[in-house]
């Protein structure tokens, strides 16, 4: 993920900063003061030390006030105004300190309300409320302890009030607008997380798809290949037209091969869908695919039973295509030599049946190995395509694939 505001993080308060980016903390797993953090505490330091000065002038023009209590609230007001640089580290106890000092000196009043400011910032409302709430209480002991000598009680008191108010207001505000800005962030966080997943997860399902067309595709032409390969292995002294011939298998089934590898590799390279390119099979092509399978050696029986074939919609036809397709390799490599079934029927409304079934093999076949993953493609295939599949042994031996898909009227 890019960097937060890349060369911008001076203009962020570093409590931003440290939420943005955790790793950018100080000693003690503090966050770092940025510029802006200096620049604003030491407005807050002027700003206390105008305040105090004022009050200072105001407390040595009071007739009623020794002189050495005002030097004392001076002492204990510049005090206070030092312990402003340290209102980000102990925003709640600076606040609380506050508030014994600020009885004591009236000096300290604009430290004071730097520190319910910054209280207000950085913590929730249950402890601003706490604390201004306390001053509220002490607002009219305060000025019944120390009058101001220019307003009268009540003034003095609703002044001091509106003032802690609106200081609070401003400071909530603040926290309000950090924490939209946070969550915003959150937001988009989130948001890109999700979007990467959801790449992720396009990535896989696109791999899985290519990885099923890829073995529904080559496995039929591979399998052809191994079959009139093995029998050429076996049979050197065949005639030589049948060792012509099944060359010529081998020699189209090999070119049929690569051209497909080399359509799927075209559709991963331009990213088109599997509509795109050569006309993908359908259910009109299943008679070729018998006719492919039978002189290669099968013995294969088909029973097509569909009114209009024509009508099948193009989705369900491939996948009647990719079943019987599939079910003639596996039979080829699991029982050679035993006469293999396809049956296809179907009408608007119904729906469309599709089994391949082969008996037991004549004799010992020899092992092949396989994942059964065509199979497990093939069931994934008919669930998407709103249908069901089912495959296994048909109590005799053999093995049977049947499925159903939807075949709206």
């Amino acid at each position: 993920m890019a960097p937060v505001l890349p060369g911008r993080r001076w203009l962020l308060p570093s409590a931003v900063v440290a939420e943005l980016d955790p790793e950018r903390t100080g000693r003690g797993g503090r966050p770092r003061r940025t510029a802006r953090d200096w620049i604003v505490d030491f407005g807050c330091f002027v700003l206390a030390v105008v305040i105090g000065a004022m009050a200072a002038h105001t407390l040595t023009r009071d007739p009623d006030t020794p002189h050495a209590l005002a030097v004392v609230d001076q002492w204990i007001g510049g005090l206070a105004c030092l312990a402003v640089w340290s209102r980000r580290r102990w925003p709640l106890g600076l606040a609380v300190a506050m508030i014994p000092v600020g009885l004591l000196s009236t000096t300290a009043g604009g430290a004071g309300l730097v520190a319910l400011f910054t209280l207000a910032v950085h913590r929730p409302l249950k402890y601003v409320g706490g604390v201004a709430g306390l001053q509220f209480a002490l607002l009219p002991l305060y000025f019944w302890l120390r009058p101001d000598p220019d307003l009268s009680y009540a003034a003095a008191i609703a002044v001091t009030a509106l003032l802690t108010l609106a200081v609070v207001g401003w400071g909530m505000f603040v926290r309000s607008k950090r924490q939209l800005m946070l969550s915003l962030r959150d937001r988009a966080r989130r948001a890109e997380t999700e979007a990467a997943l959801r790449a992720e997860q396009a990535q896989r399902l696109a791999r899985e798809a290519i990885a099923r067309e890829m073995h529904d595709v080559l496995a039929h032409r591979l399998t052809l290949l191994s079959v009139h390969a093995g029998a050429l292995e076996f049979r050197p002294d065949a005639p030589r037209e049948e060792v012509a011939r099944a060359a010529g298998v081998i020699r189209e089934s090999a070119h049929e091969a690569l051209q497909d590898l080399r359509e799927i590799i075209g559709v991963l390279r331009a990213g088109d869908s599997d509509d795109a390119g050569r006309p993908q099979p359908t259910l009109g092509a299943l008679d070729a695919l018998v006719s492919e399978s039978r002189e290669a050696g099968m013995k294969v029986a088909l029973d097509l039973r569909v009114a209009d074939a024509a009508a099948v919609p193009a989705s369900v036809g491939r996948t009647v295509y990719r079943i019987a397709q599939e079910g003639l390799t596996n039979a080829r490599k699991h029982a050679p030599g035993a006469e293999v079934t396809v049956g296809v029927s179907g009408a608007p409304g119904d729906g469309v049946s599709v089994s391949v079934r082969n008996p037991a093999p004549p004799g010992e076949v020899p092992h092949v190995p396989g994942s059964g993953q065509g199979l497990i493609g093939l069931t994934e295939r008919a669930t998407l395509a709103g249908g069901r599949l089912e495959h296994g042994s048909d109590g005799d031996g053999g093995f049977l694939v049947r499925a159903w898909l939807p075949w709206g009227g």
